[in-house]
């Protein structure tokens, strides 16, 4: 693809972020004309209602959904170097499993928002920390399976502790399942981390290049495999155990947008896919969200079901338009 074409799609995946961040300001139970937002945006407004509605409520959401949106994408552009499959996910390694057993286990106590958000980030680390030390020196087949068998028995301990909590709780835990970014307190964390993840893409740009080659194109350039597996584990561990904390386990943004950006910019090199995933991931996630928020509006959907009704049909769609593009 030449490089004006290149910039052609970038600025398109970037109007297209710029119209759903603003849409998500302006639409909801409430809507807000576009003028109202430009002047609560620029601290002209008279109108403290629609200043509190965005400041307070819909833009820390909506910042929350790009930042854990970006985090996904970006662990799933890791995770796929790293195995060299395609169908490599960021809960692949347990580490969402872990977060919702310790989450699941600190509603089912009755701890405040702050306490199960606490448990759910030492859940996460424990299971991190039992992948890799059962996995460890086994490669990756070894660690993909190991995260695989993890992640089952999480959800086992899921199915226990969703059995004995009251209706109450259930309703509550069933949204946490599902994703839901009310959860997201503040939105800091994620979009710093969004960010910070997004330079580290661009930077390891080239050993994510020799991963994805394979094993023998990566020792052949002196790539120390070790090294960069244990690293990259690490990197997608912490990606989506904030975005996971942040707002629960939601699926399919870290699978299909790293297909969505190679094939939309029919490259595979990592300094392009990983700043662009991160884009369209956090513009995916936005907007799920604001479906959610809006289709049965006043009351609102787990964003992390919306997210895979919509994520199911285009992950069947790349498939059928890569399957096309190989013959």
């Amino acid at each position: 693809m030449s490089r004006s074409t290149t910039w052609r799609r970038l600025t398109a995946l970037l109007a297209l972020a710029a119209a759903v961040f603003c849409a998500s300001l302006c639409i909801g139970s409430s809507d807000i004309t576009p003028s109202q937002l430009l002047a609560a945006m620029l601290g002209t407004g008279t109108d403290e209602a629609v200043r509190s509605v965005l400041l307070q409520v819909r833009l820390p959401r909506l910042l929350a959904a790009f930042g854990v949106g970006g985090l996904l994408a970006l662990a799933g552009v890791f995770l796929q170097a790293l195995f060299r499959n395609p169908l490599a996910d960021p809960y692949v390694l347990g580490v969402s499993g872990g977060a919702a057993v310790g989450a699941l286990g600190a509603m089912l106590a009755g701890l405040a928002a702050l306490a199960v958000q606490s448990a759910a980030v030492a859940g996460a680390l424990a299971s991190v920390a039992l992948v890799y030390l059962l996995a460890r020196g086994g490669g990756t087949a070894r660690l993909l399976l190991t995260g695989v068998v993890v992640a089952s028995a999480c959800g086992a301990l899921v199915s226990v502790l969703l059995a004995v909590a009251t209706t109450v709780q259930v309703r509550g835990m069933v949204f946490w399942l599902a994703g839901d970014l009310s959860w997201a307190l503040s939105p800091t964390t994620s979009v710093a981390a969004a960010v910070l993840a997004t330079v580290l893409g661009v930077l390891v740009a080239r050993p994510l290049n020799v991963l994805a080659a394979g094993e023998l194109r990566a020792q052949a350039v002196g790539l120390d495999l070790q090294t960069w597996r244990t690293f990259l584990f690490i990197a997608c561990a912490v990606l989506t155990a904030i975005a996971v904390v942040s707002a629960g386990t939601v699926g399919f943004v870290g699978l299909i947008t790293p297909h969505a950006v190679r094939l939309a910019f029919r490259t595979s090199d990592h300094r392009l896919v990983a700043p662009a995933s991160a884009l369209a991931g956090g513009t995916m996630l936005a907007a799920a969200d604001l479906i959610a928020r809006t289709i049965v509006s006043p009351r609102q959907l787990p964003v992390g079901a919306i997210m895979a009704l919509i994520g199911a049909p285009i992950f069947l769609a790349l498939l059928r338009s890569k399957t096309r593009n190989t013959h």
